[in-house]
């Protein structure tokens, strides 16, 4: 449909999942890509994470679209290596005009085990490399009076989770820079939004921990984690979502249909979040109890 014809997108965590899809979609849409992603592992993030050899088939699958494309390795814990992304993007492009940041990582353990350090590398990534990401971009297109921003919370950003406090925190923090963002770039004719992902079938989830959690039992296989995907969902025949329902949703925000928006928490679960709460830490019965 071409609905971001001329356009330039940015995007944050692209090597793989959900950052792939968003920028293929994109690029199918018309749209020139810079994304960039970290290579190779982070202390304390126990499944693995987007290589060099990832980002540059997200570049190769862009280009095979017909788009230009800037791929650079950077972490989002350090402003100096986003800004050089978005100056190496300019460069090219001489414009940016859609910024998806969805860089992220997750943890699975009990807070009160959590060290410093394993709380600020999730908060840092998840939280803190979001504000970096849309502070890189903001006087751009505030000089240029437009722009289109997406910020990947999650619907952990609307509710709790007893095994990953750090990445819950982050993501409901995610919503306040979202509504923040909004109100004072709104002036300059920039929105911002957030896409809230349900469970989606990446490493993220696909992982023993991660699995683990989503399942409410140790030792969860993969075939467990579809399975109990499916109960998270009002949807009939959804299990983990694929990378692409994201993308469907950044599409929309990213485009002009969406111009009289800013300020959306997007909701992409499948309407998990209608459904009553599954409360895992009460399957028992204590007959001894006098409360």
């Amino acid at each position: 449909m071409n609905r971001l014809d001329g356009k330039t997108a940015f995007i944050t965590g692209g090597a793989r999942g959900q950052g792939r899809a968003i920028a293929e979609k994109f690029a199918r849409e018309g749209a020139n890509i810079i994304v960039c992603d970290i290579d190779g592992p982070i202390e304390h993030i126990k499944y693995p994470l987007a290589t060099a050899a990832d980002l540059k088939e997200t570049a190769a699958s862009v280009e095979r679209i017909g788009r230009g494309v800037v791929a650079e390795i950077a972490d989002v814990r350090d402003q100096e290596q986003i800004d050089r992304v978005v100056g190496a993007g300019l460069d090219k492009f001489g414009h940016i005009d859609v910024v998806v940041a969805n860089a992220g990582v997750l943890d699975n353990k009990p807070f009160w085990e959590m060290t410093d350090s394993e709380w600020n590398v999730v908060t840092d990534i998840c939280l803190n490399g979001v504000w970096r990401t849309v502070k890189a971009v903001a006087p751009h297109m505030m000089e240029r009076m437009r722009g289109s921003v997406i910020l990947t919370s999650s619907t952990n950003g609307q509710e709790g989770d007893a095994g990953n406090m750090s990445y819950v925190a982050a993501k409901h923090g995610v919503i306040g820079v979202m509504k923040s963002a909004a109100l004072a770039l709104g002036q300059y004719n920039i929105r911002v939004n957030t896409l809230l992902p349900g469970p989606v079938d990446t490493l993220i989830n696909d992982n023993p921990g991660t699995r683990d959690r989503i399942t409410g039992k140790t030792g969860a296989t993969r075939e467990d984690y579809l399975a109990a995907c499916r109960n998270w969902h009002v949807l009939r025949g959804r299990s983990a979502l694929a990378p692409e329902a994201v993308s469907d949703g950044a599409i929309w925000l990213a485009s002009d249909e969406s111009r009289h928006v800013t300020g959306l928490e997007m909701l992409i679960d499948a309407g998990h979040r209608l459904l009553p709460g599954l409360n895992f830490n009460n399957d028992f019965v204590d007959e001894e109890a006098s409360f």
